[in-house]
């Protein structure tokens, strides 16, 4: 039910299971969910322009079942682009995040919605 779904200019490491892992575990812990619900999505070499250049960029979406108040979207931010920067060496003033609070009956999964 989290999803976190990276678009980057930046081609994919050779092995993306480091990075899809520590964002699944983060955005877990972040959010409070259970990770098994959690989803990871990375499509790198993604045609992309940022601030009137094409150096590498991204764009980061996060969508949850509530959870999305109070600190959590900075929480989540300095997470993501510690992570990006670390393995993709994007750096964050590159990046632009969006949220999205889903509504349980929104969601579906395992032939029906959460709510």
């Amino acid at each position: 039910m989290p999803l976190i779904h990276i678009q980057t200019s930046a081609p994919a490491p050779a092995d993306p299971s480091p990075l899809l892992r520590e964002l699944s575990r983060e955005l877990a812990s972040l959010l409070g969910k259970p990770e098994r619900y959690v989803m990871v999505l990375l499509s790198g070499g993604v045609p992309m322009q940022f601030g009137g250049t094409t150096a590498p960029c991204g764009y980061v979406e996060v969508k949850s079942i509530g959870q999305l108040d109070g600190d959590q979207p900075q929480r989540i931010i300095a997470a993501v682009c510690s992570l990006l920067e670390r393995h993709l060496s994007l750096p964050g003033a590159r990046v632009y995040i969006g949220f999205e609070d889903v509504p349980a009956r929104l969601w579906g999964w395992d032939g029906s919605t959460f709510g």
